[in-house]
């Protein structure tokens, strides 16, 4: 009878011991297999959507987050920037953002965004793809009297607006892309996503 107890007393250890040795050797296995149906960090960095807070943002500030592996600019607009949209409208190539594919339809309007105050737009400039400076003072002495803020493409000169309006006469023949977003919250946008209405403000 003591023998007996003995056999029991291994046999159930031995069952034991190899139901955790089983059970890690799935778990190793199965980790790498799930782990690669993941898409990777640089994947995700290059299409996924991107959260923005927008209560960081200064009034005039403009930050840049990545998203496709573009520089995406989102700026925080001045009273005085957003006044300054309707008076240059005569000098602009595309002033009622007509070209559909340059902006998502509840950006088409004067100042190409959901909520006037922030504008979200990809800094590459449209005629060969350089990266345009950001020049936002109003009158600024290098950019002339009547300049409204906006952007300077150093590569060959394209000007735009504080919306991403392209001005007449320059080398870039439409406007800076709008790419999709919508409101998460008030304070947040997600940029590389929308829905029908863009969010809400």
């Amino acid at each position: 009878m003591a023998n007996q107890g003995v056999n029991r007393g291994r046999r159930r250890f031995l069952v034991a011991a190899t139901s955790v040795v089983g059970g890690a050797g799935v778990a190793a296995v199965a980790a790498p297999m799930l782990a690669s149906l993941q898409p990777s960090a640089r994947a995700q960095a290059a299409g996924a959507p991107v959260e923005v807070a927008l209560g960081e943002i200064e009034p005039g500030q403009r930050i840049s987050v990545e998203w496709r592996g573009q520089p995406v600019w989102v700026v925080r607009r001045t009273d005085e920037m957003i006044e300054g949209l309707s008076r240059i409208t005569d000098r602009l190539r595309d002033p009622n953002s007509e070209v559909e594919e340059q902006q998502p339809p509840y950006a088409q309007n004067e100042h190409r965004s959901i909520d006037p105050e922030f504008l979200v737009v990809i800094g590459i400039c449209t005629h060969l793809g350089c990266s345009p400076t950001y020049r936002p003072e109003i009158g600024d002495p290098e950019m002339g009297a009547a300049w409204q803020g906006g952007w300077l493409c150093g590569c060959h000169g394209s000007r735009f607006d504080m919306a991403g309006r392209v001005y007449s006469n320059m080398p870039a023949a439409t406007n800076l892309v709008i790419p999709p977003y919508k409101y998460l919250t008030d304070d947040v946008i997600l940029v590389g996503e929308d829905d029908e209405e863009g969010g809400t403000v």
